[in-house]
């Protein structure tokens, strides 16, 4: 492959379907990072994954992927890239030992012993039918699959869910292990913000089709925070400092965009840290006044 500074570029990347659109979806995975990309259900980001690998035929922008076109060069790019959906696409009648054939047959790169030592590593068994598997071995098989051909990018939709803390720790662990080289990037969305708050190098949040947010993980943390008050202390904020306000029988809860700057215009007030969820939840009541 070609030597490329991102791993992913999107640029007013456009779909429309009846009832949704994608709308200029613009962002980049710098190459040898983590892209958490998060967002409801419905919000755009399997749209946008499938628009990457060409499975949706986008209506405008451009798709970059390794430094290459994701039409124009799609064979050649899919040599090089792993992704993990949150179903699992293997047929039920075939075992471990099968994937491993098939996957050898379709990757330069494939390493049997990579794969086996996964296997082992997961306690998967290697001649099971995976239709026998529960919901997370078919996640682990699949996780096995996508780090046994030296892959340069990871696209993952739901990769840790249905698995338990344990065993999403020791998967986010092994994702570290991937990244040491600072040659390959990840792409993974996730409900589970926790976990893309422990890895991810950067985020994207997309809502109702338009990215709201996009930047590095560490920043958009320190540039949101929440300050707790009474109601009526809801007026002394500038609105135009406010995500939105959310309210309850105890009073309310402001999100801020700009901490640095709001800690210096109201001394008086605490400003507690934001985490992933609370920055979604902010974001996608942004519309409304206040909510509860």
């Amino acid at each position: 492959m070609k030597d490329y500074e991102n791993a992913i570029e999107l640029d007013s990347v456009t779909k429309r379907y009846d009832g949704f659109t994608l709308d200029s979806v613009s962002f980049t995975v710098p190459k040898g990072s983590i892209m958490g990309f998060i967002g409801q259900n419905g919000a755009g980001k399997t749209t946008t994954m499938r628009s990457l690998l060409n499975i949706t035929k986008i209506d405008s922008g451009r798709i970059r992927l390794l430094g290459q076109d994701h039409v124009k060069d799609e064979r050649e790019i899919k040599k090089n890239i792993s992704v993990v959906f949150d179903a699992m696409p293997f047929d039920d009648m075939f075992t471990p030992k099968d994937m491993a054939k098939i996957f050898g047959g379709l990757y330069p790169q494939w390493e049997d012993k990579t794969f086996s030592d996964y296997l082992d590593r997961f306690e998967l068994p290697y001649k099971k039918k995976v239709g026998k598997f529960s919901k997370g071995m078919k996640m682990k098989l699949q996780i096995a699959c996508a780090l046994s051909h030296n892959a340069e990018l990871l696209i993952m939709d739901e990769a840790t869910s249905g698995l338990d803390p344990i065993v999403r720790d020791e998967i986010l662990h092994i994702f570290m292990e991937y990244m040491h080289t600072g040659e390959r990037s990840i792409l993974m969305s996730s409900h589970i913000t926790s976990d893309l708050e422990k890895i991810a190098d950067c985020v994207t949040f997309i809502d109702k089709g338009s990215v709201l947010i996009s930047g590095y993980k560490d920043e958009v943390l320190e540039n949101h925070g929440i300050i707790k008050c009474s109601q009526d202390d809801v007026r002394l904020i500038d609105p135009s400092d406010i995500v939105s306000v959310r309210t309850n029988s105890f009073g309310a809860q402001v999100m801020i965009h700009n901490r640095q700057a709001a800690a210096y215009r109201y001394k008086k007030m605490i400003i507690d840290p934001a985490n992933l969820e609370d920055i979604m939840l902010f974001y996608v009541n942004k519309g409304r006044k206040e909510w509860s």
